[in-house]
């Protein structure tokens, strides 16, 4: 039986197929989101990649932002659920998922079934987001997907102390005018989202294991900031940003089963 969840993200969308629930076999990530061709793309994308057909599909499911945009689904599924979900599939222990996207950062607490038991959301204010990561990459006219390199070279991390992005922008600002280290600089930003979303992830309670989840659990440099904050190991796994996309596929195969 194949299932297939589609996660469509504010940036991103992407897609999973599963066999019987367990095994992935086809995937895609096409940059656009909500509003876009991106949703379709993924899933064109998706189903080459399985050489599978529309037809072939026992239950698709749709998560994320876009979700409710998306009219070529049996159902639509709360991100939360399905992020969890695609979570404890790859790490059966975890307890606790943070999740960082490109509009907002969600922390999640699990039950060992993988099922959601509370969460907490930054919706309001782009600190802390996928978009943070982007306005300030693009002002050291660094690629987004390189800031974890550089953060991992800095020896002395500059303080970017602002909660605002438009402020925080004005700190990188004047950092590169008084000459400090790229390197350090991105350090700072990546310790700014860290301890931003983990003062979240605190207010709800951690329990571990830990992991991350969504695009910006790529970012080595928040990663290793977040381990810092929390003071305790995150998992991470190559699939982090499809989680959502694999839960939905799984809801998909549970709600076929039924």
């Amino acid at each position: 039986m194949y299932t297939l969840g589609i996660d469509i993200g504010s940036t991103t969308s992407k897609c999973i197929i599963l066999e019987d629930g367990e095994r992935i076999v086809g995937s895609s990530l096409v940059v656009g989101g909500m509003g876009t061709k991106g949703p379709a793309q993924a899933v064109e994308d998706v189903l080459a990649d399985a050489s599978l057909t529309r037809e072939d599909m026992q239950g698709i499911v749709a998560t994320g932002y876009g979700r409710n945009k998306c009219t070529e689904t049996d159902q639509q599924a709360s991100e939360l659920t399905c992020h969890a979900l695609g979570a404890h599939m790859v790490f059966p222990n975890v307890r606790t998922i943070i999740d960082i996207g490109g509009q907002d950062a969600k922390c999640i607490s699990l039950d060992a079934q993988g099922r959601m038991l509370s969460f907490l959301m930054n919706d309001k204010c782009a600190a802390g987001t996928g978009r943070f990561l982007d306005v300030m990459a693009n002002i050291l006219t660094i690629p987004v997907g390189e800031l974890g390199d550089y953060a991992g070279r800095s020896a002395h991390p500059a303080a970017i102390s602002s909660t605002c992005t438009v402020f925080a922008e004005s700190e990188v600002i004047s950092q590169l005018a008084n000459e400090t280290p790229t390197e350090d600089i991105v350090a700072g930003i990546c310790a700014s989202v860290a301890t931003r979303v983990a003062s979240l992830a605190k207010r709800m309670g951690v329990k571990p294991e830990v992991c991350m989840s969504g695009g910006v659990a790529q970012n080595s440099g928040v990663r290793h900031a977040m381990e810092v904050s929390l003071g305790q190991p995150i998992l991470f796994s190559p699939l982090a940003q499809l989680f959502g996309a694999m839960g939905a596929a799984r809801l998909a195969w549970q709600k076929a089963g039924k």
